[in-house]
């Protein structure tokens, strides 16, 4: 996935804050919490997202992926996505959607609301 692609597919969900910092890198964000952060990887495009804690276990060990640095160095579920073969582009979308949703739910129910995010 490009860096074009990945932008236009976060800025399709609902809610959805991007900035440009930390050297650079592609940062996203729903009610002020980033859900995923596109750089800090040289070669090619890289990726890091907010996962649960199987998938955390699962994707740590795959080829391409591993413990995302400073964040999981921190004791934090995120992986980061940064060489082939890694995850074909849906299955990156498909975390994508998923870690905007884990950060989304940790939001106050106030805020969700006041982000039409709350039903």
């Amino acid at each position: 996935m490009t860096y074009d692609e990945y932008n236009a597919f976060c800025s399709s969900l609902p809610a959805t804050t991007y900035v440009v910092q930390w050297g650079g890198s592609h940062v996203w964000k729903v009610g002020g919490k980033v859900f995923v952060i596109g750089g800090w990887h040289n070669d090619q495009p890289s990726f890091s997202f907010k996962v649960s804690h199987i998938a955390f276990e699962m994707l740590q060990e795959q080829p391409g992926l591993r413990p995302a640095p400073y964040l999981a160095s921190r004791g934090m579920k995120w992986i980061q996505h940064y060489a082939e073969p890694g995850l074909s582009d849906d299955e990156l979308k498909d975390y994508i959607l998923q870690s905007y949703h884990l950060v989304a739910q940790g939001l106050s129910k106030k805020k969700q609301k006041e982000l039409g995010l709350l039903i």
